[in-house]
């Protein structure tokens, strides 16, 4: 499994998270189960108050995956999916 970074932002005017119908919609896109169904393992979530940007830790076993997970955030905002390393194996290879 290959290990991301995805950060997703939206505009402040439109955030899904205020939306009704949007926001129960995209949490369940997130689940454990939902995540799992498409091969990917959200290994940690994060919202940074005020931003309007959500992070996300995962691993899948290709971008592929990462993007199918985050296609319904690509209509309300921007996606951005970066391949990571753990530290681990940062220094063990040597740098970043």
């Amino acid at each position: 499994m290959a290990l991301f970074v995805v950060q997703h932002r939206h505009n402040p005017d439109s955030c899904p998270a205020s939306d009704p119908i949007m926001a129960p919609l995209l949490l369940a896109q997130l689940s454990e189960q939902n995540a799992r169904r498409l091969g990917v393992a959200i290994r940690s979530e994060a919202v940074v108050n005020g931003a309007h940007t959500l992070y996300l830790t995962v691993e899948a076993a290709n971008r592929e995956s990462v993007e199918r997970l985050m296609k319904p955030f690509a209509e309300v905002g921007t996606i951005e999916i970066q391949a990571a390393s753990h530290c681990e194996a940062v220094v063990e290879r040597g740098g970043c």
